[in-house]
């Protein structure tokens, strides 16, 4: 399964973030399949990595893999890249969806009422031909549907 997605050479994909050592999109196109990828490594940061609208460039990130990184750095990989938005998922988001830098970066999160524990929304993304993103919000079930279904 390849580690991220470029959707119409304009919409790149990935579960964590960016990495400091992405510097081209051949770099990812040439990533090796399967991999188990090395911490640290750029593999490790399309999987682990987060914004962070209170950093400026990189930092250390607190689950203790991987870096946090600045609405700057999101800007500068568009740039670099050529693209128009980053689609990732990894992180907690209130309403399903989250933009971040300008809507260069969207947080998409599908698991509503996740781990039992927040009261979040989910959301898919729908990309048109047009490279039109839509967004579809799920909203959690309630407390007495999940006991009901055994799910309490």
């Amino acid at each position: 399964m390849p580690l991220c997605g470029l959707i119409a050479g304009r919409i790149l994909c990935m579960h964590g973030g960016l990495s400091p050592q992405l510097a081209a999109i051949d770099q990812l196109r040439n990533l090796p399949r399967p991999q188990d990828p090395p911490n640290p490594s750029m593999g490790i940061d399309l999987l682990w990595a987060d914004p962070d609208q209170w950093v400026k460039g990189w930092q250390a990130n607190t689950r203790g893999v991987s870096y946090v990184f600045g609405q700057d750095v999101v800007v500068e990989t568009c740039q670099k890249l050529n693209i128009d938005l980053i689609a990732r998922a990894h992180q907690v988001v209130q309403d399903g969806y989250e933009f971040f830098a300008s809507k260069k970066l969207v947080t998409i999160f599908s698991a509503p009422h996740y781990c039992g524990q927040f009261d979040n929304f989910a959301a898919t993304m729908k990309v048109s031909e047009d490279l039109i993103c839509n967004f579809a919000m799920y909203k959690p079930t309630s407390k007495a549907a999940r006991v009901a279904a055994g799910n309490g």
